[in-house]
């Protein structure tokens, strides 16, 4: 079982694939988890990242392969944050090809524009522990982290300037790698503006 989510900001992604993951009891595996991790270790990428360079679509391959032939991958994984670009695309199924697997299903992620602002312009995040909430996941006291107790921060480039260029970026990119997806028999599209748990009966869902 090997399940890609892809969609715009705040759509979902790593919420859902988070639930989805559990739900099939496989891991979920965010490519901007794996550079972040790679950075500690990696001086070449802690320092493109630090300058908001691009990693190469080599380097990223390189490393999700490092992580998907790990044993709690075996049975599948769930893939948020790749592919990106057609390269990507064609980069991906070279190294699945050589592993001997395929892509189960293609989930794009949709929201209409009205729900992806509130869940950006409402979103905290603890600056302690990092649990993020929002319209979905509220704290239960106003403000406060359920975890740790301290108070929730709005993250700086939350703002419905950044969000909007983030959204016409991601609506500019994405046909092609939507259209692949769909000539190839994969993609399904599912919109994300209900509770995040029905994620799991949505993707089989005909």
């Amino acid at each position: 079982m090997i399940y890609i989510l892809t969609g715009g900001p705040a759509t979902g992604k790593g919420t859902r694939s988070d639930i989805l993951a559990n739900a099939l009891n496989i891991p979920h595996i965010s490519t901007g988890d794996i550079l972040r991790d790679a950075s500690k270790t990696n001086k070449e990428i802690a320092e493109k990242l630090s300058k908001g360079e691009l990693i190469s679509d080599e380097i990223i391959t390189d490393l999700l392969k490092e992580r998907i032939i790990k044993e709690d991958c075996k049975k599948g994984f769930v893939l948020d944050g790749y592919p990106r670009t057609l390269a990507q695309i064609h980069l991906l199924n070279e190294l699945l090809d050589s592993l001997g697997r395929k892509i189960t299903r293609v989930i794009e992620l949709t929201a209409p524009d009205e729900l992806v602002y509130r869940r950006i312009l409402e979103r905290r995040k603890c600056a302690k522990c990092g649990r993020v909430y929002g319209i979905d996941f509220p704290p239960k006291v106003k403000d406060i982290c359920d975890d740790c107790g301290q108070k929730l921060e709005t993250r700086i480039d939350d703002t419905k300037k950044t969000l909007k260029a983030r959204i016409e970026t991601y609506k500019k990119n994405a046909g092609p790698i939507l259209d692949y997806y769909k000539k190839a028999g994969l993609l399904k599209t599912v919109d994300s503006s209900g509770h995040p748990e029905r994620i799991v009966e949505e993707v089989n869902e005909d």
